[in-house]
């Protein structure tokens, strides 16, 4: 248009380097291609002309949640004869009108965190990544703590479900990893850890919480049930983390485990190269944090227990066994997550790991056969049906041994011998090797010959050569002194 203030038509097009037609077309429309293109018109006939607004708007209005896919099928139902392609062009309608006309959907408020202020808390099930350890696959959660302005994270396996110990236990490591408290810690609902109780446990539970965080300095918060993304800043974490652990297998080659600690050691390394990236906002962080108190808080329960004539006690639907003389005394038992410290009064008495009911509400076993061999040598036969039997047995040669034994013979034999392996065990301290040993006559086919396994296994204790120590007379030293000395003094 600059051209054709002075040149003509013709003129104009050449300097321009379009045509002449485009010029003088140009002259009697100066408006561009897009401002004088027509208006989009519909190429085929509405599919949906008479039903939008007559019956999909009224079920919108009436059901403001419903889904497109469930208007579909309802249109499709009443109206047998539309075809299947309009899906698309429905769920495009139903889009645009509630854009127009929908309701009123939640605004999420991003926060500006401040260093030291809030720490979060949750559980996370890690069923999926099929981790095993030498007992089997380990059934298992992962308490997850994280600051919010730092990203200091810390992970904690549990055993057991979400509850007061897991929590409790779980957040002081947590926190003394970190070396000092935030001021306000925030976690879900926890309803896992309520579920069940009555209004009295739950009660106590509360006040129990409370308390730990009143220990630490902490404002106890909790986010609205169902909405999750009020604990963002630690729900998205759980999805990061897990796959980090995910890909850590990956690259290791396998998910078994030896044991607990092993497998235990392998998150807390993870974690602590995750935490590596973080350092400096981490060091930051921890000069605004609370100091911690002298000591850890109670992160267990303590309940009393009697032991019964079975040579044990039940406890959350597992019965344990401990040494017969403890029968008809009474136990303080601490319920930690994983184990139990039993106490006989004020003094320790042993640590046992902490079973599991089992699926179905049947009671769990966690029997230790040295408990209770000496009374089983006594009634070997009692070994045919007892309750715990499976659970009995240290390792898994001396139950495939007796499965043999049994399907070899009669009952009566089977039992004398195998509670004379057990006892063999006990008395040899030859476990493991014993258990190679069964394992390689199962191999061959071959029973075990108790006469043969004594005897490969060392002496009976009861045949130890007995050694005499003659304690010599005090009365020689004297004799030593009194002896005039050799070679004197002329």
């Amino acid at each position: 248009m600059t051209f054709r203030r002075s040149d003509s038509p013709t003129a104009a097009a050449a300097k321009a380097a379009f045509s002449t037609a485009t010029a003088y077309r140009l002259e009697d429309d100066p408006r561009l291609p897009s401002q004088t293109a027509a208006p989009r018109t519909r190429r085929r006939p509405d599919p949906l002309a008479g039903l939008f607004d007559e019956e999909v708007v009224p079920l919108l209005e009436a059901a403001p949640g419903l889904r497109s896919i469930a208007v579909f099928e309802e249109l499709r139902r009443r109206h047998p004869e539309l075809d299947h392609g309009i899906r698309r062009t429905l769920e495009r309608r139903v889009r645009a009108w509630r854009a127009v006309h929908g309701p009123e959907q939640e605004v999420i408020f991003r926060q500006t965190h401040e260093p030291g202020h809030m720490g979060l808390s949750d559980f996370t099930d890690m069923a999926d990544l099929q981790v095993t350890v030498a007992e089997g696959p380990l059934d298992h959660r992962l308490y997850h703590f994280r600051m919010v302005y730092g990203g200091f994270q810390h992970a904690h396996v549990v055993l057991g479900g979400e509850s007061f110990v897991a929590l409790a236990e779980g957040l002081q490591n947590a926190l003394w990893a970190l070396g000092g408290a935030p001021r306000e810690h925030r976690t879900d609902s926890l309803s896992a850890a309520f579920r069940n109780l009555g209004q009295a446990a739950q009660d106590d539970l509360t006040l129990r919480y409370e308390a730990l965080c009143r220990d630490y300095g902490m404002v106890p918060t909790r986010n609205t049930t169902g909405v999750a993304h009020e604990n963002g800043s630690i729900e998205s974490a759980h999805g990061h983390l897990k796959r980090a652990i995910h890909d850590a297998l990956l690259l290791r080659g396998s998910r078994h485990f030896d044991n607990l600690t092993a497998y235990r050691a392998f998150i807390d390394e993870l974690v602590s190269r995750r935490n590596a990236r973080h350092q400096p906002r981490i060091d930051a962080e921890r000069t605004t944090l609370q100091p911690l108190p002298r000591q850890r808080s109670q992160d267990y329960e303590e309940i009393r227990v009697r032991v019964t004539s079975s040579g044990g006690f039940t406890l959350r639907k597992v019965f344990y066994s401990v040494p017969s003389r403890l029968i008809g005394h009474q136990l303080r038992v601490r319920l930690h997550d994983d184990r139990l410290d039993v106490f006989v009064g004020g003094s320790a008495l042993m640590t046992l790991p902490r079973g599991r009911a089992q699926r179905g509400g049947r009671h769990g076993h966690v029997v230790n056969y040295h408990h209770v061999i000496h009374a089983l040598r006594r009634k070997p036969v009692a070994l045919l049906n007892l309750v715990y039997r499976d659970q009995l047995f240290p390792r898994e040669a001396y139950r495939r041994t007796f499965d043999a034994l049994l399907a070899g013979g009669e009952a009566r034999p089977a039992c004398r011998c195998m509670v004379g392996l057990l006892a063999l065990a006990h008395e040899r301290g030859c476990e493991a090797a014993l258990a190679q040993h069964l394992e390689g006559l199962l191999e061959a086919g071959e029973l075990p010959n108790l006469d043969a396994l004594r005897a490969r296994f060392g002496p009976s204790p009861s045949e130890l050569p007995r050694v005499e120590v003659r304690l010599v007379s005090l009365g020689i030293y004297d004799a030593l002194m009194d002896r005039p000395a050799m070679g004197g003094v002329a």
